[in-house]
């Protein structure tokens, strides 16, 4: 192919790659207009790669090099910044959502663990009432993963033997299941979330006050106390995301409904990130720690009040520095 052909076929595909290097080195691109840079990038580079082999002259592949080179510069420079822009969600954009959204985390938090403490303390003062919510069979199970002359703890017979790394991914699945309803849930004009909150904290909370009953005690809350520290708090948070959806759909303000509940998903959908943060540090907790029958039962209660104590600072504490990122 001649050279004057194959600029007139590609020139129109240069320049736009050309307008939109311009853009991103001068800050004003959007979000929708990087998706295809790559593509486009990938193409550029196999025209450089063709002119090249055909050697044509130095006034087109000169400025196709350039062009490349930075292109090169600003595909990997974004994809930096990707990575950045996470570390900077973790470190402070996260935290600070929680604290923007706390009448829906304190409605959340009140749901949850006020059920869990509340029918956890009514189960220790009336032992039978734990029967109207869970059956026998689930609670034979409960009892001998949390049996002190046990030797699987937290574990089913069944799985005692698994490895850990297939326990943590079991737990993962697991505690994602359990948030992305609460979460979803908020959809149905929160009632789902308020359900699911209240539920939850019923079911742990008796399953802890019966154990507790039982003389389980000791061996159930030094295996809870590490990972619940993250589970809980992701729980609770979760249910917040969904009732911030409800919210929007109950009272929208000037906006309809539609609109209302599209900026609220917005902020959902990243405290849910945050969640998944959380529920993952809890599934890698109670795999690889709280399993473990050799720490006496004072160590676990030590490192899980330090790990209450950090979920505690890092929600409440974290991102308020001037210097914290953006």
């Amino acid at each position: 192919m001649k050279q004057s052909l194959f600029e007139s076929r590609h020139q129109a595909q240069w320049d736009q790659f050309s307008r939109r290097l311009e853009q991103l080195e001068s800050g004003k691109a959007q979000a929708a207009d990087c998706c295809d840079f790559p593509k486009d990038y990938r193409r550029l580079c196999q025209h450089l790669a063709l002119a090249q082999e055909r050697g044509y002259s130095s006034f087109l592949i000169d400025p196709l090099q350039q062009l490349a080179l930075r292109g090169h510069q600003q595909l990997y420079r974004h994809r930096g910044q990707l990575g950045a822009d996470t570390l900077s969600f973790i470190l402070a954009g996260f935290p600070r959502l929680v604290r923007e959204q706390w009448p829906f985390v304190l409605v959340a938090g009140l749901l949850f663990f006020g059920s869990l403490f509340g029918i956890g303390i009514l189960v220790l003062l009336f032992p039978e009432l734990i029967y109207s919510l869970v059956s026998s069979e689930q609670l034979a199970e409960l009892q001998s993963m949390y049996d002190p002359a046990a030797n699987h703890l937290g574990r089913t017979a069944e799985r005692a033997s698994s490895e850990d790394w297939v326990m943590f991914g079991y737990y993962i699945m697991h505690n994602i299941g359990i948030a992305f309803q609460t979460f979803a849930s908020g959809l149905l004009f929160g009632v789902g979330s308020v359900f699911f909150l209240f539920f939850n904290g019923l079911l742990i909370g008796a399953i802890a006050g019966h154990l507790t009953h039982l003389g389980y005690g000791e061996s159930f809350w030094s295996f809870v106390i590490g990972h619940g520290a993250f589970e809980l708090s992701a729980i609770a948070l979760a249910g917040a995301a969904g009732l911030q959806l409800g919210w929007a759909l109950i009272a929208p303000g000037r906006l309809p409904r539609g609109e209302a509940l599209r900026l609220a998903a917005r902020k959902s959908v990243q405290l849910i990130c945050g969640v998944m943060l959380f529920l993952v540090i809890a599934a890698f907790i109670e795999a690889y720690w709280s399993s473990m029958a050799e720490p006496t039962p004072l160590i676990k209660y030590l490192v899980g009040a330090v790990l209450w104590l950090m979920v505690a600072a890092y929600l409440l504490f974290a991102g308020r520095t001037p210097h914290a990122p953006e």
